[in-house]
């Protein structure tokens, strides 16, 4: 069992550019989370967002470079937090909390891909603590300002290597031995998934979730692979130029998850998994990741909420009740 994935055939496509998206839109009076908000495709976000009038929060884990980063954008501020770390997650959730009446859109960009092993919290697998259990907490602790607005939506920047791994239910943390890119692809698994479920217990209170593959960039997400391992898979070359042709710049990268946060023709198809701002069909099992789509493991209703018990027991996040 699936969602339903089938394509609306939107205006936009893999070309369009963060400005193509948001042209025309006045978000005045909307505000915005915006993790990972202050480098590549979540630099761009945030950018395009204010540059329409959003008000956008920057969590951070490294505060002072996200300022330095961000100096000159307009209506955008920083907090610190760091996804690693629950009770840092839970501070920030708090502080924001205390000072917004209402969240019209959460955009999860912030994450970490192929890591040698690293344990964090409680001996977790550092790629699913980061891109899911600490997206996940923080969700859950800002639910109420979320339903509290008018039609909210979460943004979960997903990937196609969600292909490389379903959630390895039997040992999640790698715990029988480590591979980084079976680590990312179960973590990206989870963001869909995380939409999937979100979607269906915000429904009632208005809030949509949809989760993306934002394509091939190149941004700081590739800061832990050597400049070999990334000419080995033809990206770039020796200087570390990008030469793969179908990359694509940060603006484009950043397109779906706006077109996401801010499309009308989205809001009766939440939990969806989109990319190259439409939603993806299914692709069928072993077909390569590059071919696009999303697995049907990665969308389905009964994992996702099988996945939200699992984060729920693990992190102790607030419930999300009506």
């Amino acid at each position: 069992m699936t969602i339903d994935q089938q394509p609306l055939g939107s205006p936009f496509s893999a070309v369009s550019t963060a400005r193509d998206v948001t042209a025309g839109l006045d978000l005045s009076g909307t505000s915005a989370v915006v993790t990972g908000g202050y480098s590549g495709l979540g630099l761009e976000t945030t950018r395009a967002l204010t540059a329409v009038g959003a008000r956008v929060i920057v969590p951070a884990r490294r505060p002072d470079i996200a300022r330095a980063a961000l100096a000159g954008v307009v209506g955008c501020e920083v907090i610190p937090m760091d996804l690693t770390d629950l009770a840092s997650v839970r501070l920030a959730a708090a502080r924001l909390r205390r000072s917004l009446t209402s969240l019209d859109l959460l955009m999860a960009v912030a994450g970490v891909m192929a890591l040698p092993e690293r344990r964090v919290g409680p001996g977790w697998e550092s790629q699913l603590a980061a891109n899911h259990f600490g997206h996940f907490t923080l969700v859950c602790e800002l639910y109420p300002l979320l339903a509290a607005a008018d039609g909210a939506r979460v943004v979960i920047n997903s990937s196609a290597g969600h292909a490389l791994s379903d959630i390895r239910w039997h040992d999640p943390h790698f715990l029988t031995g480590y591979d980084k890119w079976l680590a990312y692809g179960q973590a990206k698994t989870a963001n869909a998934l995380f939409a999937v479920h979100l979607d269906a217990l915000g429904r009632e209170d208005g809030v949509h979730a949809l989760s993306l593959h934002p394509g091939k960039i190149i941004t700081g997400l590739q800061r832990e692979m050597t400049l070999q391992e990334q000419v080995d898979r033809g990206w770039v070359d020796a200087h570390g130029n990008v030469i793969a042709a179908d990359f694509k710049t940060p603006s484009q990268g950043a397109a779906t998850g706006l077109w996401a946060a801010t499309s009308p023709l989205l809001a009766d198809h939440g939990g969806r998994y989109l990319e190259n701002c439409d939603i993806a069909g299914i692709s069928a099992p072993g077909t390569p990741m590059d071919d696009g789509g999303v697995r049907a493991y990665a969308v389905n209703p009964d994992a996702a909420q099988r996945l939200w018990e699992l984060s729920l027991a693990a992190t102790g996040a607030t419930p999300i009740t009506r």
